[in-house]
């Protein structure tokens, strides 16, 4: 069993930063593939980004790139998603995500099935 609990979500401006940090524990924190989704009022939870288990290798989805940077401090069996220059277009509950399992490259795991385990999300809002 696996507890993900995510928190520096808020309510900020257009062009402001926040972090979002998701602090884990149950398992080996350091042998996971961490991820990132989020999920826009009435539209479906999308992949934002995923780092593997070193923090080497890191995936963005096209929005975020240059934007956002997702890291990992396995002494701290936390992750974070630096979020700058933030868009109104951002706004959605942010979920942090883990996956155990052995497979492909960080780009083959986008979709929601490809993790095993969920935290209860923290809500971002960017006004204009």
């Amino acid at each position: 069993q696996v507890q993900l609990i995510e928190s520096g979500g808020g309510l900020v401006q257009a062009g402001d930063s926040l972090r979002l940090s998701c602090a884990a524990s149950g398992r080996v924190f350091s042998s996971s593939i961490m991820g990132w989704f989020r999920q826009a009022p009435g539209k479906e939870r999308e992949f934002v980004a995923a780092i593997s288990w070193s923090g080497s290798t890191t995936y963005y989805t096209d929005s975020v790139k240059g934007r956002f940077t997702i890291s990992r401090d396995n002494a701290k069996v936390t992750a974070y998603l630096q979020m700058n220059s933030l868009k109104p277009e951002d706004t959605a509950v942010y979920y942090c995500t883990a996956r155990f399992r052995n497979g492909g490259g960080l780009s083959t795991m986008r979709g929601e099935n490809e993790y095993d385990y969920w935290g209860q999300g923290t809500q971002v809002t960017v006004s204009s």
